[in-house]
């Protein structure tokens, strides 16, 4: 039980971390302080109660990952359904690592955030609701009553709607806080239905796996898919996703993004391993809804001229490619494939990991750039790698492990499931079947297809913010961050490094999760004997050799060119000499200036032309006219497809029409009374008509 003591220790830290800022002056910045130390103090104590759980204790605790025994927890309480039932399992520890992780650094980055801006009522109304989201999220996470979970849940959804909207002076903040808080409502609806539906199923909100074959199995898995999804982002359910993440503080954007999305993937898994048994459709679903999601996630991400909104769009990527690894362990299931199961689930939730370190990092880099140049708009930005260097290789990192590129965790993650889905192909393979599924490795093409359009994305991306030279005023008021801010980004680049460098250590804890959802997965099995993994250190050592190399010779070149550079100044104003006179290979670029450059939308606008089926941008280009023409323009968006182009024109032909029916609503009780005597008559009706 220390295991669960320190995890709820660790709850009740992010839980009360709120309360100093409600109760000190806003004139002093201890409230904030102690709201950090808090924060620290729960992810400390959270992830000691994971090793605690994970390896055991001196006070005799006997369960460790390795064996996936749970700690539990099972009181009786004072409402007319369910239990106060908590338990700790392997599954629930994978996920409750970032949990811990990733708000306690974030605490630390709000520091340096908001210390040159302080906005002493949206800290009051951030620090609370950031720890109880934190707090919630963990809570869900060791749920195991369904009435427990859904207030849980509730509290989460509720938490992040005021944290992400603390910044609530702009019409973009207001309009994206109401739209998640109807999207995120819509999904608990869903999560009520299967709830409900699973009492009636087998007499109890327990989530214990069911001991026979449910009737409803596949009503509860799309209940489950459609709830869930809402919260992971699953296209079209990820309305809410780009806006809520664009408009919320940097550090609110980095926990809703890196830690949020995965408890709506964490019910998906959960569910699933509580029914016995899992048709072929389920995974065929998810490996579907998967390449759909990933794909058009990363192609919407390159049409963004915003930055973090482009950065929204790229998570709802991610989580395409992590609901590939859940459809292939589904079909592993099926099809009695072992093998399947344990690349597929394991690639998912190692990019739950994965994306929670790089993905976090991402908007917290973002966020500085934000935070010093007053922009998210990435045409206005550039040359930012010459005033801040440290936020530019931090930034770096970040975008080469989410382009899943070697050495970063990035590569080790998707590797598993490259793996996995070319076994498909593979009858008679390790698991000892004679099934293969030819449909499902045409996932790898999707997955192949994302990955290039993430390289392109992010290339786009780094070199409109941080190459070049500054397009705007606002550029040129960036600087370093301070170094509340930094350390927290250098914790995250340092373990995308090593999880990429060293990937077998992550497989300990994520193989005893997969043996925990899959149990019939026999002793001898491992992820790390199919997939091969010892070479990733010795390729991570020579690409680190290789990249400081060229660091150092680009150093060195950079060094010559300022002398050279100096020599001609020193040539050019010497007596006789021309002054601005043009080089003779000049090709007209004597007098470059930053409107000459690449931006990041002419960057894309190829891409985005390519794909106009998919993402119906909108504008277009200015003919220009004339052999010299005075001005030519070129100006488009992307705006979502599903919300702008679907959703909002029949919101607002309702909100034409419905009012016409306010004439029933009199305030008048004898109309009322007449209304319900109608529909009472009515409901006889077809109750008898029924008989």
């Amino acid at each position: 039980m220390l295991s669960l003591i320190l995890v709820f220790a660790a709850i009740a830290a992010f839980a009360l971390g709120g309360l100093p800022s409600c109760i000190i002056s806003p004139r002093t910045s201890a409230g904030r302080v102690l709201a950090a130390v808090f924060s620290l103090a729960g992810g400390l104590l959270g992830l000691a109660g994971l090793a605690v759980f994970a390896f055991g204790s001196s006070l005799g605790e006997a369960f460790t990952l390795a064996q996936g025994g749970p700690a539990s927890l099972d009181l009786a309480w004072v409402l007319p359904w369910g239990s106060f039932s908590v338990a700790l399992d392997p599954l629930s520890a994978v996920f409750l690592a970032p949990v811990f992780a990733i708000p306690a650094l974030g605490s630390l980055y709000g520091l340096g955030y908001r210390s040159d801006r302080e906005d002493r009522g949206v800290r009051r109304l951030l620090d609370p609701f950031y720890g109880i989201l934190a707090a919630s999220m963990a809570l869900v996470l060791i749920a195991r009553d369904g009435v427990l979970f859904l207030i849980a849940w509730e509290v989460m959804a509720m938490a992040a709607f005021f944290a992400a909207t603390s910044e609530d002076e702009g019409d973009e903040v207001r309009r994206a806080g109401w739209v998640y808080l109807i999207a995120t409502h819509i999904g608990t609806l869903c999560l009520f239905a299967m709830f409900s539906l699973w009492n009636a199923e087998t007499g109890s909100f327990a989530l214990l796996p069911s001991q026979g074959i449910l009737a409803s199995g596949g009503i509860l898995f799309v209940l489950a898919v459609a709830g869930f999804g809402f919260k992971a982002g699953l296209m079209p359910l990820h309305v809410w996703l780009p806006a809520a993440h664009a408009n919320a503080p940097s550090q609110v954007s980095g926990v809703m993004s890196g830690v949020m999305l995965k408890l709506g993937i964490y019910g998906i898994i959960r569910v699933c391993s509580l029914m016995p048994i899992a048709p072929a459709w389920w995974g065929t679903t998810l490996l579907v809804a998967g390449a759909v999601t990933g794909i058009a996630g990363i192609a919407f991400a390159i049409g963004q001229s915003d930055i973090k909104r482009m950065l929204a769009y790229s998570s709802i990527e991610n989580i395409g490619i992590i609901a590939m690894g859940m459809g292939l362990a589904l079909l592993g299931r099926t099809n009695e494939r072992w093998d399947w199961i344990l690349l597929g689930l394991g690639a998912a939730l190692f990019h739950v990991w994965n994306h929670a370190l790089f993905k976090s990092l991402l908007f917290f880099a973002s966020g500085g750039v934000v935070h010093a140049a007053e922009t998210r708009d990435m045409d206005a930005l550039g040359g930012i790698a010459r005033r801040a260097p440290a936020l530019a290789g931090l930034f770096l990192v970040a975008s080469l492990a989410i382009c899943a590129l070697p050495p970063l965790n990035g590569f080790a993650g998707e590797w598993l499931l490259y793996l996995g889905l070319f076994r498909t192909l593979d009858i008679g393979g390790v698991g000892g079947g004679i099934i293969s599924a030819p449909v499902a490795a045409v996932a790898a093409v999707a997955l192949a297809l994302i990955g290039s359009l993430a390289v392109a994305a992010f290339v786009r991306l780094y070199g409109a913010v941080f190459l070049g030279s500054p397009r705007s005023g606002q550029a040129e008021m960036v600087h370093e961050p301070r170094a509340a801010m930094l350390i927290p980004m250098a914790i995250l680049a340092a373990a995308c490094l090593a999880l990429g460098v060293f990937p077998r250590i992550a497989l300990i804890p994520i193989e005893a999760a997969v043996r925990s959802w899959a149990p019939t997965i026999p002793a001898g099995a491992s992820i790390a004997n199919i997939a091969s993994l010892w070479w990733t250190a010795p390729l991570g050592t020579v690409l680190a050799a290789i990249a400081l190399t060229m660091a150092l010779l680009t150093r060195s070149f950079r060094r010559r060119a300022r002398g050279a550079a100096a020599t001609r100044a020193a040539s050019t104003a010497a007596p006789g000499a021309i002054s601005g006179a043009p080089g003779t290979w000049d090709c007209g670029y004597a007098r470059p200036t930053p409107r000459m450059q690449y931006t990041g939308s002419s960057f894309g606008a190829s891409i985005v032309h390519m794909l106009a089926f998919v993402l119906w941008p909108r504008g277009g280009r200015e003919k220009a006219k004339g052999f010299f023409p005075a001005s030519w323009r070129h100006e488009a968006s992307v705006p979502d497809a599903i919300l702008d182009r679907a959703i909002m024109p029949v919101v607002e032909w309702g909100g034409s029409y419905l009012p016409r029916i306010r004439v029933f609503q009199r305030g008048q009780t004898h109309m009322y009374v007449l209304y319900v005597l109608i529909i009472t008559i009515a409901l006889l009706v077809f109750s008898w008509m029924g008989a």
